[in-house]
């Protein structure tokens, strides 16, 4: 009897303890998802261009009636071979009026791009120690010695204006008057020695410039040019390097003397000698 009175008791507690339990609550993980923006991606930039050269109006020059490619480069202190060059000119004696040629050199184009720097030799490296082993004491530091210091080379004096000697001997003629007359006329005797006024590279020879007869042009350092027109005979040839004093022509009836800085006519009595 008591075998079934204990047995009848915990069946009674069971179900009570059943009946005061709920239903196992549920925790509802899903994260909820948040509506976001849409963002649009950014527009990209048309890349710039780094400073290109931009020709100027003196670069160009539409030829003329009477214009030819001698006269052209001289008036513009070029050397025809380089304006031929310049103008992809076959043949230079084939000139339209109307023309449009370059008469400067075309200015260098810019190097684009990224440069790219190198990893520094070292950088990243990992230092290996064996296990166990304590900290590596520091090596002293040897002293480092002063970099020598270059030595500043003395300057060079600014350059010497360029020497001119008269190209002949004889009386002036006719005096420099810009536009009109671009030099001077210069008296002398048929075969009479024209001499270079200034050394330099002789960059025509030829009557390719109307109203000039027999012509040399002479380059020289510091933008200068010199011309000797009207020659009874040529001594000289184009490409040649030439010395103040030298022989490179025989006069005509009279010699037409230019010197130029760069484009412009100057007045040869400025840079010639008193005497």
């Amino acid at each position: 009897m008591k075998a079934l009175a204990l047995v009848l008791l915990l069946a009674g507690v069971a179900w009570g303890c059943a009946q005061s339990r709920g239903p196992a609550p549920v925790e509802d993980r899903r994260q909820t998802r948040v509506a976001t923006p849409a963002v649009k991606p950014p527009t990209a930039k048309a890349p710039t261009t780094g400073g290109a050269p931009v020709a100027t109006a003196d670069a160009f020059y539409t030829v003329k009636r009477g214009d030819t490619l001698y006269s052209i480069a001289l008036e513009h202190g070029a050397d025809y071979r380089e304006v031929a060059q310049w103008n992809s000119l076959e043949d230079p004696s084939k000139l339209s009026v109307g023309q449009v040629l370059r008469v400067t050199a075309p200015a260098a184009q810019p190097q684009t791009g990224v440069q790219v720097g190198s990893a520094q030799p070292g950088a990243g490296k990992i230092e290996s120690r064996p296990l166990g082993s304590g900290p590596q004491q520091q090596q002293p530091q040897q002293q480092q010695k002063p970099a020598a210091v270059a030595r500043e080379e003395p300057r060079l004096l600014d350059a010497q204006p360029l020497q001119f000697v008269w190209p002949a001997k004889g009386k002036v003629l006719a005096g420099f008057a810009e536009p009109r007359r671009k030099g001077i006329d210069i008296d002398g005797k048929p075969g009479d020695p024209v001499t270079a006024a200034a050394s330099g590279r002789v960059t025509y020879v030829g009557n390719g410039i109307p109203g000039l007869g027999k012509l040399v042009v002479i380059k020289h350092d510091q933008g200068y040019i010199t011309v000797y027109a009207h020659n009874k005979d040529i001594l000289v040839k184009e490409q040649q390097a030439v010395t103040r004093g030298q022989k490179i022509a025989e006069l005509g009836e009279k010699l037409h003397f230019q010197i130029r800085k760069g484009a412009a006519a100057v007045d040869p009595m400025r840079y010639l000698p008193k005497s």
